[in-house]
């Protein structure tokens, strides 16, 4: 049967394993390194900048690594 891929097995019809879809939501806001840590983007830095100091905006705009537990999930959710 070629062709035919997962569906059709010895002449019967069957019902395709559903493809694992990666989280958009996470592929957006997260990023895997080379080495596989995992960077994300620091909160706090779109609006009400004005009573924040230069040095905290500057320090907001940088990536920071994500926590060692949390990393592994994520990268889970993205990995497909």
């Amino acid at each position: 049967m070629q062709g035919l891929g997962d569906a059709a097995v010895n002449g019967k019809r069957r019902t395709p394993v559903p493809k694992q879809k990666s989280h958009k939501g996470a592929a957006k806001r997260f990023k895997v390194t080379g080495s596989g840590k995992v960077l994300r983007h620091h909160a706090m830095h779109s609006h009400i900048l004005t009573k924040k100091t230069t040095k905290r905006k500057r320090n907001l705009r940088k990536s920071t690594l994500v926590a060692g537990g949390f990393a592994s999930i994520i990268k889970q959710m993205i990995s497909t």
